[in-house]
């Protein structure tokens, strides 16, 4: 059987987010895919308090595509795991509305790289981490 390798985040577009000329901030797509790293880590992993994420975040980036207004929401943001290395992974990001699925407002990158915190350097990818982002690989390999 096939997997969805997605997993759905929804979100609702807060008056705060907006600018002055009534769109969504640019910064503000960052914390939409924010969300949806935690929402993904706390329903699959169990990831409840910031020293639970055997994690730190090396990149992030955001393609806008169409103007999210307070009209769109909610949001759908659409995570995927585009790729898994040794040390670090990859998410990406669509967000959608359930209004009009069709229509990307936005896409995104974002870039995990597997940290111990208490000795301060990088280690490989937990297994059990591992078989959690593997079903959500964009081509299903592993």
């Amino acid at each position: 059987m096939e997997k969805d390798r997605r997993f759905v985040s929804r979100q609702t577009i807060r008056f705060r987010d907006l600018d002055g000329m009534g769109h969504v901030n640019n910064a503000t797509y960052f914390t939409y895919f924010e969300e949806a790293r935690k929402e993904f880590c706390a329903s699959l992993l169990h990831y409840n308090s910031p020293g639970d994420f055997p994690f730190i975040l090396a990149s992030v980036s955001c393609q806008f595509r169409r103007a999210l207004e307070l009209a769109d929401s909610p949001i759908e943001v659409v995570l995927r795991v585009a790729e898994i290395g040794r040390k670090s992974f990859t998410f990406t990001y669509e967000i959608t509305t359930p209004n009009d699925p069709v229509v990307i407002f936005a896409t995104g990158e974002s870039i995990q790289v597997c940290y111990d915190y208490q000795n301060g350097k990088t280690i490989e990818i937990p297994t059990a981490l591992r078989t959690v982002l593997e079903p959500y690989l964009v081509d299903g390999s592993g």
